[in-house]
């Protein structure tokens, strides 16, 4: 109402009055929220009257974001925050961002104060989470706090999206705001989690996440509770590993095979939601039939496969017709697809026994068909051990060359053996064929003349040889006969008379003549003796100076044979 000072006279009383009203009404506006109206809008000002004794204005960035024309007109109605009265100017002070953030948090409170859900906004990643807008308000969302599965590290993809959240701290004083999304998750999660135990019970067939994959099983998040399946439970036939055929985050069927109501623990299968395929194995499989598989294990004893899913293995022995094949990894790998053929249909241990070697003919069969005793071989070396050489005869088939029958010359063995490479190429001659042991002996020896033989056709039993004494033992001596041929005197073929037999009567390096005894064509051992040669000379003298019926004694005999000696 407009007052005329000219024409009219205001009372102290009236005046005081006045005062007061307009003293109150400051008083009840200051610091609070109302409502004004839009005047006017100049460039960079919007004046907005407040029924106070001024108008306020309010810079134009609080109506409008950055790069954008505030959305407002003269007349329209706002809310305000009165931030300051000016009593001696008349000056009012007002604030739209502030009118905003109190509203914004009065109705936060009202929503952390009844456990409300809040919308809001992540705008930028911070250390530990995000920035989230609120109305206006800017909230703490914890990385934690983000998700109910996992701590979130890449949060890109949440950013400018709308998120429905919980608020869990509000201290208005400090401005701090801290929300959380994985609480509403939480809550819906306890409610499913309440709905499931209520329904669940053995046998069940439900539907879950796959949660987390380890060693010995799987984890199905079934929305609030989770359940184990055993890596045995997986499916029928054998499997190294879960991730053979899970992968985290499917959705996937399960069957519920234990339910322990105490501690809320879930046992589950996926296998069980299938019938058991070994009940009608017959139908599947013949015995002596081929079939085709993929590798999925390989260690010291055999190979493991599936053969249409079904556990299939292969003992080292069934993999090669070699007498020692080598090892599995050799053959095979890890998924390789073959072809096996099946020798037994295990069902009490849910296996198919296979052979690899079997779907070719055995080729000791036809061994004898194709080599001899006495044949020579050209061949190459296919593995070198300590006691002898291996090579390849035929096909699968490997013979060996013991270290002994390298080379006549037994001191030259070893040495021998070590100057062999694997792969090398090499001739060796078949010493025996043994069908039924599976074994081939060979020889490299052999390919030259057996110098003992040869030796001995030419010096046979009873022929007298010279050599030198090379070692002495209680047992006897060993002389050296030839080149690399030795023989031994046991010392009872030391002497005729037995006092004679001692082994101090002759040293290393003598020179001495001995009669070839006997010969073992086994051990290629020449057996020798001075003994008999004594014997042999007293024969002659006997026959020659004497007779059984002469009544004449050896001296007197040998006595004759030395005058006659001297006279001639």
């Amino acid at each position: 109402m407009a007052v005329n000072l000219k024409t009219s006279k205001i009372t102290n009383s009236e005046y005081d009055k006045l005062i007061s009203k307009s003293l109150n009404l400051k008083n009840n506006k200051e610091k609070s929220i109302v409502e004004g109206k839009i005047v006017a809008i100049e460039t960079d000002t919007i004046i907005v009257d407040v029924g106070l004794k001024s108008e306020g204005r309010i810079p134009i960035t609080e109506f409008s974001k950055p790069g954008k024309n505030p959305e407002i007109n003269i007349g329209d109605s706002v809310k305000v925050f009165v931030d300051r009265v000016d009593g001696v100017n008349g000056e009012t002070k007002l604030s739209y961002e502030k009118a905003l953030k109190q509203s914004a948090w009065n109705s936060l409170q009202d929503s952390f104060d009844n456990n409300k859900i809040v919308t809001g906004t992540p705008y930028n990643k911070v250390k530990g989470g995000m920035s989230v807008n609120l109305d206006g308000v800017t909230a703490f969302l914890p990385g934690s706090q983000i998700d109910n599965r996992q701590i979130v590290t890449d949060t890109k993809e949440l950013i400018d999206k709308p998120l429905e959240l919980m608020i869990l701290k509000m201290d208005k004083y400090r401005g701090n705001i801290v929300v959380s999304r994985k609480a509403i998750s939480d809550i819906e999660i306890k409610k499913q989690r309440e709905k499931l135990l209520t329904n669940i019970k053995e046998g069940s067939i439900l539907e879950g996440r796959i949660k987390n994959i380890t060693d010995y099983g799987a984890f199905i998040d079934l929305g609030g509770i989770d359940g184990l399946v055993h890596i045995t439970d997986i499916a029928w036939r054998k499997i190294n590993h879960p991730s053979d055929l899970l992968e985290v985050g499917n959705q996937i069927k399960v069957k519920v095979l234990k339910y322990d109501e105490e501690i809320t623990r879930l046992s589950l299968g996926i296998k069980q939601l299938t019938d058991d395929p070994w009940i009608n194995v017959d139908k599947y499989f013949e015995i002596e039939k081929n079939y085709d598989g993929e590798i999925s294990g390989i260690n010291d004893q055999g190979i493991f496969l599936s053969i249409n899913d079904f556990d299939g293995f292969v003992q080292t022995t069934e993999l090669s017709w070699l007498k020692k094949p080598p090892h599995p990894s050799k053959i095979v790998q890890i998924k390789d697809k073959i072809k096996v053929k099946i020798l037994e249909i295990d069902s009490e241990k849910r296996r198919l026994n296979c052979s690899l070697k079997r779907l070719k003919e055995n080729p000791w069969l036809s061994i004898k068909e194709k080599f001899k005793v006495n044949d020579i071989i050209n061949t190459k070396i296919v593995n070198i051990v300590d006691f002898g050489i291996f090579v390849k005869v035929y096909d699968e088939i490997d013979g060996m060359v013991h270290v002994s029958d390298l080379d006549w010359d037994e001191s030259k063995c070893l040495s021998t053996l070590n100057s062999f490479k694997k792969g090398a190429k090499v001739s060796v001659k078949i010493l025996e064929i043994d069908i039924d042991k599976e074994r081939i002996s060979l020889g490299i020896k052999h390919l030259n003349k057996n110098p003992i033989l040869d030796f001995i056709s030419k010096n046979p039993i009873k022929s007298i040889i010279s050599g030198k004494i090379i070692s002495i033992n209680e047992k006897g001596l060993t002389v050296n006969i030839s080149k690399n041929i030795n023989g031994f005197i046991k010392k009872t073929d030391l002497a005729k008379d037995k006092s004679e037999q001692r082994i101090d009567r002759f040293a290393v390096n003598e020179t001495i003549d001995s009669m070839i005894t006997s010969f073992d064509e086994k051990s290629k051992k020449i057996n020798l003796s001075i003994k008999d040669i004594e014997i042999d000379e007293e024969k002659k003298l006997l026959n020659k100076f004497g007779s059984k019926d002469s009544g004449a004694s050896l001296g007197d005999i040998l006595s004759d044979a030395l005058k006659e000696n001297k006279s001639s």
